[in-house]
Formats: structure tokens, sequence, C-alpha cells
């Protein structure tokens, strides 16, 4: 394992060693279809620095740095992304994105419906006052989850080894797609608007909850089994289909919103720095089963720092396993709010010099919530302005299931930790994809 990790780390300094080198020898740029040459790829490489989180451990994070200018692609359309993904397999590439890229490709969701599916027919077929509580199963829902096999062809862009993924010139935005990290190393993702990644096809499953629950796919962006991932100055948000104007079957919310990010199923080594995550419900899972201890015990080491999380439902984030530094982070609640962080299956999180915007009748008790007994470290922490032991509040108010103390590690992977007094302005400010003026 060290000499993996050794290897890992010289490779990196030779891409390091290239990029300087590329400096004074710009690379002329071969486009593909989708995609265009552009002149100097070294101003667009994006590498992690020094002690910046998780993803600064074990050799760092450099993402495309010192790719040639055969593997630097300015991209336009979804397709053209999904190209110069594929192009050249895991060499270093930079892959600048401008305007939108339509994830759907332009395309509705009656395009991919199949087998005779459609959403008149399949709430027929399963209402729970003729069907009952049994899963759905039969000709409706085989269409269904054909139909949803299509529009994941469609919407899934996978991410190779050694890419920086970068916004170019304000308003770079992936609509209605989905960016998966999956089984990879060594990846940049920045200044990007992810927004409305959605499910045409969602699942209903009669026994998720009391009532029933719409269940979808299709995060907006995935890091699954993958290391030394950096996501940084992005901002993710349903825009343009809000939850709120969602119809509602069957008595529940026809959720066609998964996460806005997760980090899953063996990740670790991820720093998510200067990030809004806006408007959602369930917006970021570490770790997604109890279960998962074989691909998840000692993995899931995630950083998040300086993210500004505004009208946010819950789940952010909520922890499995992990090893998680959140600090400097602001939260901005509205109507609706559940939580903000959840501690679950032995996870250990540490949180500190977090700020919290609460409306008057919502407690500072709701901001932590235990799914399941494991250490938790809340230090210095600020809600409306005030100092606050995020761990005695939720103690106090909850005495018969009381959160631990103490979440047994300390962080040193950070390059700065603000005072929490000037963290609201400073986040507000500075976090999010650049802006078209």
């Amino acid at each position: 394992m060290r000499r993996t990790q050794t290897r890992r780390t010289q490779t990196r300094r030779t891409r390091l060693v290239s990029l300087l080198a590329a400096v004074v020898t710009p690379g002329v740029l071969v486009a593909l279809p989708g995609a265009s040459a552009h002149a100097s790829p070294v101003r667009d490489a994006h590498v992690l620095p020094a002690h910046d989180g998780w993803a600064s451990a074990d050799g760092g994070t450099t993402g495309g740095a010192g790719a040639d200018g055969a593997h630097t692609y300015t991209v336009t359309t979804w397709e053209g992304l999904k190209r110069a993904l594929k192009d050249g397999g895991d060499a270093p590439k930079v892959i600048k994105v401008r305007g939108t890229l339509d994830g759907m490709g332009g395309r509705s969701c009656e395009n991919f419906a199949t087998g005779g599916y459609s959403l008149d027919a399949y709430l027929a077929a399963y209402d729970p006052k003729t069907w009952g509580t049994a899963p759905p199963a039969g000709p409706q829902e085989e269409a269904r989850a054909a139909s949803a096999a299509a529009q994941a062809q469609q919407v899934k862009a996978y991410v190779p080894a050694n890419t920086t993924i970068v916004g170019v010139g304000g308003g770079a935005r992936l609509l209605g797609g989905s960016l998966q990290v999956k089984d990879t190393d060594n990846v940049v993702v920045r200044g990007l608007t992810f927004e409305d990644a959605f499910d045409c096809f969602p699942q209903w499953d009669p026994t998720d909850g009391a009532g029933g629950a719409w269940n979808s796919e299709y995060d907006n962006l995935v890091v699954h089994g993958s290391t030394h991932v950096w996501i940084d100055h992005n901002t993710f948000t349903d825009g343009r289909r809000p939850d709120s104007e969602q119809p509602v079957y069957y008595g529940q919310l026809f959720q066609q919103h998964d996460g806005e990010l997760d980090v899953v199923r063996g990740a670790d080594l991820v720093t998510v720095s200067w990030n809004v995550f806006a408007d959602h419900d369930k917006t970021l899972m570490i770790g997604n089963s109890d279960s998962a201890g074989a691909t998840d015990r000692g993995k899931l080491r995630v950083t998040l720092h300086h993210n500004l999380f505004r009208n946010i439902v819950e789940r952010a984030p909520r922890v499995r396993f992990g090893k998680v530094d959140a600090y400097n982070n602001h939260f901005v609640v509205a109507k609706g709010y559940a939580y903000s962080f959840g501690v679950g299956f032995e996870s250990q999180l540490y949180a500190e010099k977090n700020t919290f915007a609460l409306p008057a009748g919502v407690s500072a008790a709701k901001i932590l919530k235990k799914w399941k007994d494991a250490p938790v470290t809340a230090e210095g922490n600020h809600v409306n302005g005030r100092p606050t032991d995020l761990v005695a509040a939720h103690n106090a108010a909850n005495p018969g299931d009381l959160l631990r103390e103490g979440a047994g590690w300390t962080p040193a992977l950070r390059t700065r930790v603000d005072r929490p007094q000037a963290v609201p302005s400073l986040v507000t400010r500075r976090a999010g994809a650049p802006r078209t003026h």
C-alpha cells in the first residue's frame, strides 16, 4: 500500500513538472465534435493547494494538470462533454465548459418512455386503494424501469481519472445531467452550476415511511468509489423545477430529485469547498447505507469548508462511517427545515466554527440529528450570531436520545479557519460558481 501511494505521489509530481514546462510551450489543441480548440491548457489547470482538506492527503489532487494540447477541450454541448470525457482514457485532461449543457439533449420525458409506460397508467395500476402495500410489479413497473434506463443512458456522464472540469466565462451550467465520478482517482470539478438533475420516471414505494413515498434517481454529482476529488466553487440548485411546484400523487410529493451531491460506496479523500447548495430537500449524503461497512469502513474521509447551504431541508450532510471535517460553512434556514448535520452509523463528525441563521420558531436543537449512536465534536459554532453548544442544545431537547461528545480525532488538513463572526459575509460573497454580468 505504501509503495502504491509513493508511486501516486511521484506521478503527481511529474504532472506538476509537465505543467510548469507547458507554461513556456503552449500546446496546439485538437478539437472533438462538440468541442473547440483553445490556446493555452496551462492557464486552466486547477491544482488543490497543500493541506486543503482530505483530498490533499496521500499525494494530493491535481486533476488534469499537465494535460497536453490534444487533451484540452472547450465543450458547449452535453454530447461534446461526454466525448471529451471518453477521449484519451486516463491521460490528464482539462475540459472547459462554456454556456449551458443540456443533459436531456433537447428531449422531453416522453421521448424516453417505452414499453407502453405512461404516468396515468402507472398511477391507475398502483393506487394503494386497489393495489395495496405490495411493491409495484407487472407491465407498468417493467415499462417504468425500461424508460428510466433509457433516460439514464442519456443524462449520466462518467468522469475518468486525472480530469479537471471547469466552467469558463461565467454561466457554465450542467442542466438536467448527472456527473458520475465512479471508481476513479484524481478529479477536479470547479466553477459549474449544477441545475435540476431530475428523474422522469420516479418509482412508487408503498413501504417507504408511514404513507409510502416516490423515489427518484440522478444526483447532480456523484462520487462513487473514487479517491482524491476536489469539488470547488460550484452551485447546486433545483432551479427551474422546485419541489414546491411538483404535484402530489397518492398523498405524497411526486419527488423527481435525489441529492445534489453524494459521496458513497468507498469514496475517500474528498474536499468540498466554497460551493452553494440551494433550494433542495435531501442535499448531501456521505455514505448511503448502514450495511455498507465492507466498502465504507475506514473510508469516506471528506472535508466541507466555506460552503453556503441556503434553504436546505436536510442532509447537509448526513454522515455514515466517515471522518468528516465540516468547518466555516454557513447555513441559512427557511421553511420546512428538518436538520443540518445527520449523525449516522459509525460516523465521526467534527463540526467547528460553522454559522447558522435560524428563523423565529426554529430551535438550535434541530441542527444536529441523531440517526445512530456515534460520537461527534461540535465546537465554536454560532447560531444567529451567538456562540452555541450544538450538542448541549440537542441533548437538552432529547434527554432520552443523547449524543456522545468527542469524535475521537482532530482535523489537521486545513489551510485557514475563519472566525465565525466573519463567516456569513465571507461565504455569502465568495461561494458558488462564477456568475455572468
